[in-house]
């Protein structure tokens, strides 16, 4: 059976077709009402066929956005995406997307839900009341688009609702970061601290906090002044992993400042001989740059508190551990490198990226550009 077409009424016709086979091998029947003459049942029937050869055709369905976004998790989330991002994601869609529309069926999800859902998102999505980010409604947007994009791919519905819906428009922030007066206050009051070796190598290479926590001692090269940065360690709820880099520009190797190279001497002899005191031998070639006494991965959250407390206790200037990064990165800029070196310096996917989190830094070169082209008129009008 293909399909066929029943009379249900004067202008009301059943149309029925056969959609495969169910896992116990019995057929799963597709019904579709179509209301007119029987010519538009049979133009709607051809067009149901086409639709099921094409593999196009989405059967009718119960299942809500909450039971899909499960479904999601569970078959490409967990396997695809990084143990972070899912704990991520679980977050936003267990306290703002299944609250507010999860009950609706997917296949009848509109973009002006999704629409409206955002307006009060932006208006009282707060746990505690008031007004939700338009970053963090940007994030749960970007769960949405790929979700439903997903749940197109697996013929659940016809189209991505979210691929037209769009959500508020993030505020560009500047980053924030440290003058050259504030870098020399940070590392003269954090002097003999165990945190000043991790602010050093932050300062001085521009690496991440994850990455700077997964260096082991034969990623630095002392003799030819330089650093490889292959991973990081990632903290979740479930504990700490090293992971790869994302994307192949992630894995680098950077040349050190020679205050960085005499951080890691520092923290080399440290070490051995706290190594040797608790009778655990010389640090192998595998063994992380900084670790606990007992050679087992800092936690990186750890690092954050530890500087949020120096930042209180020493009146160091208010901004997160990771203002150590950007501020490296305005000493580059200051000194006129170019955007690719920067870009590839700190493990960027893109120099797009570079220029996006950062191109308020750049100083306009409008006026460099009029008078070099004003040179050449002047040379222009000599000869």
């Amino acid at each position: 059976m293909r399909g066929n077409i029943t009379r249900r009424g004067k202008t009301s016709w059943r149309l029925k077709i056969e959609i495969g086979r169910d896992a116990n091998g019995n057929r799963k029947i597709h019904y579709e009402t179509v209301r007119g003459k029987r010519a538009d049942a049979e133009r709607k029937l051809t067009d149901l066929l086409k639709s099921l050869d094409d593999r196009t055709l989405v059967d009718k369905s119960n299942v809500t956005v909450a039971e899909f976004l499960d479904r999601w998790d569970r078959d490409w989330a967990v396997d695809n995406l990084s143990p972070k991002t899912v704990e991520r994601f679980r977050e936003l869609i267990r306290l703002h997307i299944k609250p507010r529309i999860g009950a609706v069926k997917l296949q009848e999800l509109k973009p002006a839900d999704l629409a409206e859902f955002y307006a009060t998102l932006s208006r009282e999505g707060r746990i505690r009341g008031g007004k939700l980010s338009p970053a963090t409604i940007g994030q749960i947007h970007r769960i949405a688009h790929r979700a439903f994009g997903h749940a197109v791919a697996w013929a659940a519905v016809r189209t991505n609702v979210a691929a037209v819906a769009r959500p508020p428009k993030k505020i560009a922030e500047e980053v924030q970061i440290l003058t050259a007066e504030q870098v020399d206050a940070v590392l003269t009051e954090t002097v003999g601290l165990p945190l000043h070796p991790i602010i050093v190598v932050a300062l001085g290479t521009g690496a991440r906090r994850g990455e700077i926590m997964a260096l082991r001692w034969r990623d630095i090269d002392f003799d030819a002044g330089r650093a490889r940065i292959e991973r990081s360690l990632e903290q979740t709820k479930a504990g700490l992993r090293f992971k790869s880099p994302k994307t192949k520009y992630g894995r680098r190797n950077i040349a050190l400042p020679a205050s960085v190279i005499t951080e890691f001497r520092s923290v080399w002899k440290a070490q051995q001989e706290l190594r040797l005191a608790l009778g655990m031998g010389k640090a192998a070639p595998d063994d992380l740059v900084f670790a606990t006494p007992e050679g087992e991965p800092r936690k990186p959250d750890d690092i954050s508190r530890e500087w949020r407390q120096l930042v209180a206790s020493r009146k160091l200037p208010k901004v997160t551990f990771h203002s150590l990064r950007h501020t490296h990165v305005s000493q580059l800029i200051a000194k006129g490198m170019d955007i690719m070196t920067i870009s590839r310096r700190i493990g960027h996917s893109s120099p797009v990226v570079t220029l996006g989190v950062y191109g308020h830094l750049f100083d306009n070169g409008d006026a460099k550009a009029a008078s070099a082209i004003e040179a050449s008129f002047g040379k222009l009008r000599t000869e």
